[in-house]
């Protein structure tokens, strides 16, 4: 056979994704507030498209009608009124509620880097901060400072140098810089400046300006009055605590398990960055993407959020305006593809909404027991039984559910909520894993110290209410929601009846 060029015409046939549905795809998994971005940014780079305005008042939105299951005659706000339980808070249980601390994770787990306390996550429910102290602050760590300076001194230099501290601090309330870069800075004496940082360590809340995390806890333990000689060593030796060299930390501070015990819980009470209290939080509000209510008839009706969504329009008067003053091909066909464009963006979004309607619907006849009675009849459900049910793609029923939110009478719930694994039931059909998580959580929140329930005995009080589960399971899914285990429960109740 002979080598050389050669040209050979070949035909085949494959699947191109154009542009437009890339574009329909992106649409389609985006949220509505993503939306309203991208609607915002079509408005400017095509003249033709308009914003229909506000809905006409009195104007229904878009909405599906689902009538009530066979055999039931109570209508359903009446059955949502009578649920009860775990089922009536919106839980989020597909990650580990472990975020105690304003932003940086769980307060234990840093508490226990930072100073070392050799105790598991279960023991820490009694040394939680006030919730309230984790809202966002409506001012700043500095304002906070600075209004309590003028207060405190009557010194206006003194004050100054104060206030120049307090603009040098962190997020956590330190100070990074040195006194003695603080004092050439400004040019003054060094007495002068560790007296504006003396100032600054008074202010509230107790432990800012300082300069390392030993100084942050002896200023709380001064300000609580417990700075003795032997909480002092135990402060200086904070490495030693990180380690869990317990005994020869009572060596060191010269007392007994009795006394090193109280020791140690009021290190824990200290709060190792008291800055944090004050910094903005970061929590969005979800906007619901899909709205679902009660009617009268026992059913629902369920309609898209249309309050994030302008209607668009093509605007006729100023395409004819242009059409009539476009003497060239190139400005009639630069028309003609805005016209298209436009024509396509609006059916492109209402295709996208009946698609949403239509699978929150389907979600919605699937999960009945849920809106009725709450998250213990949450059912087993997956992207491919919606999918069959509505006739469409399971890739295309994933994108829908990805981003949006659904809001009801028990709470706000992404959608993917409500597709969970199962596991076997006395029924046959099966319960939800986080139905199951839910009634774990129930069982383990109704303890008492003195009867605290073991995993084994945990897995044999669901057996009796008809779930098949293993001691294995029950502690996998105890852990996933961020439940100590019956020891470590133990020691917490203890700690907190202590305490």
């Amino acid at each position: 056979m002979a080598l050389g060029p050669r040209l050979d015409l070949r035909q085949s046939q494959s699947l191109v994704m154009t542009p437009q549905l890339q574009q329909a795809i992106k649409l389609l998994a985006a949220s509505n507030l993503e939306i309203e971005t991208f609607i915002a940014e079509a408005l400017e780079a095509n003249p033709l498209l308009d914003t229909g305005g506000p809905a006409e008042p009195g104007a229904e939105p878009e909405r599906i009608e689902i009538a009530p299951p066979p055999g039931e005659d109570a209508p359903a706000d009446q059955l949502m009124l009578a649920g009860g339980g775990e089922g009536d808070a919106p839980l989020d249980l597909s990650s580990v509620d472990r975020d105690w601390d304003t932003g940086d994770g769980d307060a234990r787990g840093a508490r226990d880097a930072e100073w070392g306390a050799a105790t598991t996550s279960g023991a820490d429910l009694a040394d939680m901060p006030d919730w309230e102290q984790l809202r966002a602050a409506e001012v700043t760590l500095a304002e906070h400072l600075e209004a309590q300076v003028g207060a405190l001194t009557s010194d206006p230099r003194t004050a100054f140098i104060a206030r120049h501290i307090i603009g040098l601090l962190d997020d956590a309330g330190y100070l990074s810089a040195t006194i003695e870069e603080v004092a050439e800075d400004l040019g003054v004496e060094l007495f002068e400046a560790e007296a504006g940082l003396t100032l600054v360590q008074s202010l509230d809340p107790s432990g800012v300006g300082a300069r390392s995390l030993a100084e942050c806890i002896a200023i709380q333990a001064r300000e609580a009055d417990r700075y003795d000689p032997c909480m002092a060593a135990l402060i200086s030796n904070l490495d030693l605590v990180a380690r869990g060299e317990i005994e020869r930390l009572k060596r060191l501070c010269r007392v007994d398990d009795e006394d090193f015990t109280d020791m140690l819980r009021e290190l824990r009470s200290y709060n190792p960055r008291p800055g944090l209290a004050f910094m903005p939080s970061d929590s969005s509000t979800v906007v619901p993407d899909i709205l679902v209510s009660a009617n009268t008839a026992g059913g629902w009706d369920i309609a898209l959020n249309e309050e994030t969504l302008p209607k668009l329009i093509v605007n006729r008067g100023y395409f004819l305006e242009l059409n009539a003053g476009a003497s060239s091909k190139e400005s009639q066909g630069w028309l003609k593809e805005k016209l298209a464009d436009a024509h396509w963006l609006i059916r492109a979004l209402d295709q996208r909404q009946k698609t949403i309607l239509k699978t929150a619907a389907e979600i919605v006849k699937q999960q009945d027991g849920f809106f009725r009675r709450g998250v213990s009849e949450l059912r087993p459900l997956t992207l491919r039984e919606v999918a069959e049910q509505i006739g469409m793609h399971e890739s295309t029923v994933s994108r829908v559910t990805s981003n949006k939110y659904l809001a009801c009478a028990r709470g706000t719930f992404e959608l993917k909520y409500f597709f969970t694994s199962g596991v076997a039931s006395a029924d046959g059909e099966g319960a939800s894993s986080a139905a199951i998580k839910a009634r774990i959580k129930a069982l383990i929140d109704a303890e008492t110290a003195k009867n605290i329930l073991s995993d084994q005995q945990l897995a044999e009080m669901l057996q009796k209410e008809g779930f098949d589960l293993a001691r294995r399971t029950v502690a996998k899914y105890r852990e996933a929601i961020g439940l100590g285990s019956s020891a470590e429960r133990r020691r917490a109740k203890k700690l907190a009846s202590v305490s």
